[in-house]
């Protein structure tokens, strides 16, 4: 089985012209979009995923999920080649958007990116709750006088994006507060500066980044969303039509089934999974120390297992929580036309591919897995679990 090395970083296969015109009818900023090819695969050819994130760089510890089953040789295994596009910067809409005209062909947008782009006519469907709760928070400078996101009414707020408008309003309309009383500042990547800085009352954050900002040095504190809101957070989405392909959705299948055996290898051994994806990381590496790169894995780890710890598959989509979070939004105004769920996701996928996951392959080399020298020497936290 493969361990460690790095893997080759290409270009996105879009066309600049054609990517500044895309970005163009949005009217948000551009950059270019970088990738990562894994597992170049079998002599017949792999079926190809094409995934996108919305963070505009892969150096975070958020996709442990995929590096995992890139390196241990699931995806290879079940005949997938995964591409992983970092998405551009400032454009919120793209992970979604380039799902839509066939540049990718899973994304992973908010609950609010789906919903304002099923609402513009992007033709997606959610397959995957990656996190089936709250992931998003709000992070403010270190001792400063808030303490509930019920005091952000009248206050500033700073955000990456003009998109992730898209993410809070929903937060604040679930807990009384009216999203016209606060005012947003958008900052692109010095976002969450200028709330360590108190240039801005408050900035969105998201488990994963708590860890990682505090190693890096920035002071703050955090307002965690999942303590007081319901709704849920960022899915995978694909095309609506290749749900109609069976050959489309088997791949979409296997790639799931891939994930699924890298969740189970991170529950067996977390130390594990957090070395994995910190070595196919070096611009993280210069900026985070081993042991606070596993704490913001396990920030996401634990939001990730979300729904199997309360006795569901990996990636359930829950009724309830997505039944609030529609209503929420047409309330709001992000959306013109109630949505219902069918339209917006299917667990179809999540039942088969929790199903015909090879979870003993994982879970044994969890456990025979030989940490290097620095993650021998990490903790998890007391109390993580998956």
């Amino acid at each position: 089985m493969e361990r460690g090395g790095r893997h080759e970083v290409g270009k996105a296969k879009i066309s600049r012209r054609r990517f500044m015109v895309q970005s163009a009818a949005t009217g948000l900023g551009v950059a270019a979009a970088g990738l990562v090819s894994l597992e170049r695969g079998r002599a017949a050819g792999p079926d190809k995923v094409r995934w996108i994130s919305p963070r505009g760089t892969l150096q975070v510890m958020d996709d442990f999920n995929l590096w995992v089953p890139s390196k241990m040789g699931y995806f290879k295994t079940l005949g997938i080649e995964a591409e992983l596009i970092a998405g551009p910067i400032g454009d919120a809409l793209a992970t979604t958007k380039f799902v839509g005209q066939n540049q990718a062909d899973m994304g992973y947008p908010s609950p609010g990116v789906l919903t304002a782009s099923l609402d513009g006519g992007v033709p997606v469907k959610s397959v995957w709750d990656v996190i089936s709760g709250q992931v998003f928070d709000f992070a403010v400078r270190k001792g400063s006088p808030l303490r509930s996101p019920k005091e952000l009414a009248g206050k500033t707020i700073s955000l990456g994006s003009v998109g992730w408008q898209t993410i809070v309003d929903p937060m604040l309309l679930e807990i009384g507060v009216d999203p016209k009383s606060v005012k947003y500042v958008v900052l692109g990547p010095e976002w969450i500066q200028a709330a360590a800085t108190g240039k801005a009352d408050a900035a969105l954050a998201w488990e994963g980044l708590r860890n990682q900002w505090l190693g890096q040095g920035l002071k703050l504190d955090f307002m965690i969303g999942s303590t007081w809101s319901k709704h849920p957070s960022n899915v995978y989405a694909v095309r609506r039509d290749d749900l109609k392909d069976p050959a489309k959705t088997d791949a979409y299948t296997r790639f799931l089934q891939g994930m699924v055996m890298g969740l189970e290898f991170t529950k067996a051994n977390p130390r594990a999974a957090a070395q994995i994806t910190y070595r196919q990381l070096p611009e993280l590496q210069k900026t985070l120390q081993p042991q606070m790169a596993l704490f913001s894995m396990l920030e996401l780890a634990q939001a990730y297992a979300t729904s199997h710890r309360h006795g569901q598959p990996w990636g359930w989509h829950y009724t309830d929580g997505w039944k609030l979070y529609l209503g929420t939004v047409y309330k709001l105004g992000q959306i013109k036309k109630a949505l219902t769920t069918d339209e917006v996701y299917t667990n179809d996928l999540v039942v088969s591919a929790n199903k015909k996951a090879d979870r003993a392959r994982a879970i044994a080399d969890a456990r025979q897995f030989t940490l290097d020298s620095d993650f021998a020497k990490t903790e998890v936290w007391q109390g993580f679990s998956m």
